[in-house]
């Protein structure tokens, strides 16, 4: 079976407001497995948002710490991002990743063997 990951719940919402965004696995198993959220603006590098480590420990940039809160759910096999106080600079491209399992997360790109297509958040102001 292929390995897929598939993002939604991205959108428009006003700055001050909250969205949750999900990533759906199939064909990868995503317990005890380093996993992250990235988003990526036109010319920019796709940056991390939240990191979340085979411990279930997590991560998260200055940025958004205090904001955006990762979570997984083993049994449905999803990954989670919860972003509150959402401000314009929060827009972007989201992306799911997955590593390998019994890893930790890192902030670069290079660890992560898929990626998800991507889901759309746009903050106005």
């Amino acid at each position: 079976q292929a390995q897929v990951l598939e993002e939604s719940g991205g959108g428009a919402v006003q700055a001050g407001g909250s969205l949750t965004l999900s990533c759906r696995g199939s064909g990868l198993e995503f317990a005890q497995r380093a996993m992250g959220w990235f988003r990526q603006t036109p010319g920019q590098k796709r940056e991390g948002v939240a990191l979340i480590h085979w411990t279930d420990g997590t991560n998260y940039p200055d940025a958004v710490q205090g904001r955006f809160t990762v979570s997984r759910d083993t049994a449905k096999n999803t990954l989670s991002l919860q972003m509150n106080r959402l401000t314009p600079e929060d827009t972007g491209m989201y992306y799911c990743a997955a590593g390998k399992r019994f890893e930790a997360a890192h902030f670069g790109t290079d660890q992560y063997n898929f990626w998800g297509h991507g889901t759309q958040v746009t903050v106005s102001s």
